[in-house]
């Protein structure tokens, strides 16, 4: 593990019993297949599992937030919460890619900061909680590390919808992204773009792929819109 246990467990708030179960949790496929191990020790088993106890912990969370909320707006909210960008900025929070074991390959071309990668850790954890600690220790790690601050975080995941949606509702202008920069080699890029409303300059932002900073620059333009909002009340 490119960083130690011990860290890891400090930032999920969770001590294992079984540490093999947190290093299996954190071990990829193409770290198994380059090792030469059996596939089961890579962690996907255990990503089956905590997308189960996920599930029902965000189906209960939601069953009891909104009493009137019907079947089908349940299940459409409970994948919005669970969708992939959600855990991956959760992961991101936890800094959990630091600590996956990859595979050579996987880790020049940006592996740690995937986000089909990091999010299925995520998962992975959680079932390695379950299997160490039981139920009620992943509900608490879910409950404070996934179902907090959700309006904040689809803020960031889901900026540019959310963007499309101020600007529809309150300015008559459209809405462009711009590639400004480039950096690094081909397999381990990042890209700058800023946004535009109408002719004006609203934010700038740095992924790993263009759709990434495209989000991180909705998500300045949101805050600067917010803040001239107040501005004017």
């Amino acid at each position: 593990m490119n960083r130690n246990v011990k860290q890891l467990e400090e930032k999920a708030g969770y001590r294992f019993r079984k540490k093999e179960l947190l290093t299996h949790a954190m071990t990829h496929s193409s770290y198994v297949n380059e090792k030469h191990l059996k596939k089961p020790d890579s962690n996907e088993r255990l990503e089956f599992l905590g997308d189960a106890v996920l599930e029902l912990v965000t189906s209960e969370y939601l069953f009891f937030a909104d009493k009137t909320m019907p079947e089908g707006e349940l299940t459409k909210q409970r994948a919005a919460m669970v969708c992939e960008k959600a855990l991956a900025f959760c992961a991101r929070d936890l800094e959990l890619g630091s600590f996956l074991l990859l595979g050579k390959g996987e880790e020049a071309t940006g592996g740690r900061k995937r986000e089909s990668i990091t999010s299925d850790a995520l998962e992975a954890l959680i079932g390695a909680i379950y299997l160490d600690g039981g139920f009620a220790s992943a509900k608490e790690f879910i409950l404070r590390h996934i179902l907090n601050d959700l309006e904040g975080k689809r803020l960031f995941y889901d900026s540019k919808t959310i963007l499309q949606e101020m600007v529809q509702g309150n300015l008559d202008q459209k809405i462009f992204y711009h590639l400004i920069g480039e950096e690094g080699p081909d397999h381990n890029k990042s890209f700058r773009v800023e946004v535009r409303i109408g002719e004006t300059a609203y934010g700038q932002g740095v992924g790993r792929t263009k759709k990434a900073a495209e989000q991180e620059a909705a998500y300045q333009a949101i805050l600067k819109l917010r803040e001239e909002k107040k501005g004017t009340e």
